[in-house]
C-alpha cells in the first residue's frame, strides 16, 4: 500500500483584455495508483510578469498571448489607475511688518 502525490497543471485559461493567464494546479494523492484525493490551487500571471519558473505549457501560453503590445496596453492601464500626485502648494511667505 504505497501513497504517492503528484502535482499537475490541469487547466490554463486566458482572461480579460490584457490576457491574464489563470493557471489551476491539481495536487493528487494516490494509493496504489487509485486516486484518493484531489485539491486545487489557482494563480494568475499578468502581462509583463516573469513566468520562467512555470510549467513548459504555461510558459508557451504566456509567450503566445503576452505580446509586447498587450504588455504595453496593460502597463498603460495600470498607470491610468494610479492617483495623480497632488500639486504642491506654493510656500506661504509671511508678510513683513515694516
Amino acid at each position: 500500500m504505497a501513497l504517492t502525490e503528484r502535482t499537475e497543471v490541469d487547466k490554463i485559461e486566458i482572461v480579460g483584455p490584457y490576457r491574464a493567464v489563470q493557471v489551476r494546479t491539481a495536487t493528487v494523492i494516490y494509493r496504489d495508483d487509485v486516486e484518493l484525493n484531489r485539491s486545487f490551487h489557482r494563480h494568475v500571471i499578468q502581462a509583463g510578469e516573469d513566468y520562467s519558473a512555470e510549467d513548459a505549457e504555461v510558459q508557451a501560453v504566456c509567450e503566445a498571448v503576452h505580446t509586447p503590445e498587450v504588455i504595453a496596453a496593460y502597463e498603460a492601464h495600470k498607470a491610468s489607475l494610479q492617483p495623480e500626485a497632488p500639486a504642491e502648494e506654493p510656500e506661504h511667505k509671511p508678510e513683513s511688518e515694516d
